[in-house]
């Protein structure tokens, strides 16, 4: 499914090239549960940019369900992000004047999809998360282990081949990261492709995989408790 040969990915701040990410080369197979560590500065920031395809790598190759992205243009980027990812951002990202169904239907609009589909396909991402009867509240009327269910109901809509979450439980108190945790563990045990970036050991132990990243380098991949 995902499939990194040698990406480095650098930035050049004056005289100076920083390197973000160094001769990275990994493989992600269908239906795997996958956490991605390291300290702050490690690369991991720019790692799920350059798969989540909101980055371009400098050098090396990226093949995504096939697609070699190293090479597409940025509308082929866009339709990539579309098409195979959904993303689960730290910050929720949801319209504040807008329903939780209609946030959840936003990406479907963008694909020209009917109104009466994507709102049952809407229900049925919410009902997924837990949210039958939340379905009409604004952002502002729920608690924040509700709001990130409606981001992640908001990622499944379009029925991504992989789930993409930025420290999916940075902004809630450990109980209610808890909560969202399972969540995660449920979507995985139904077929689900899950990527989590996390500094976080208790979040990263969900995963049956981990990759550590030190100064853009892969500096371990296995097992939760290989990786400590």
């Amino acid at each position: 499914m995902i499939r990194l040969e040698n990406i480095e990915r650098t930035y050049v701040m004056g005289a100076d090239t920083i390197y973000a990410l160094r001769s990275v080369s990994l493989s992600i197979a269908p239906n795997e549960y996958v956490a991605v560590m390291g300290p702050s500065g490690s690369g991991k920031s720019t790692l799920m940019n350059v798969i989540g395809c909101l980055d371009s790598p400098t050098a090396g190759d990226y093949w995504l369900n096939g697609h070699h992205v190293s090479s597409m243009n940025d509308r082929q980027l866009a339709r990539a992000r579309n098409r195979d990812i959904g993303f689960v951002f730290q910050t929720f990202n949801l319209l504040a004047r807008m329903t939780a169904l209609h946030n959840v239907e936003v990406p479907l609009i963008y694909s020209g999809m009917k109104r009466r589909v994507r709102q049952a396909r809407a229900r049925h991402a919410l009902e997924t998360v837990g949210l039958a009867d939340r379905m009409l509240h604004r952002p502002s009327e729920m608690s924040g282990g509700q709001r990130q269910r409606v981001a992640i109901a908001r990622a499944l809509v379009t029925e991504p081949s992989i789930l993409l979450a930025d420290e999916p439980t940075g902004n809630l108190d450990s109980i209610t990261g808890a909560e969202i945790m399972k969540l995660f563990d449920k979507l995985y045990d139904a077929g689900n492709t899950i990527i989590i970036v996390t500094h976080e050991k208790a979040v990263a132990e969900h995963a049956k995989r981990v990759i550590r990243l030190i100064d853009g380098a892969v500096t371990s991949d296995g097992s939760p408790g290989a990786s400590r």
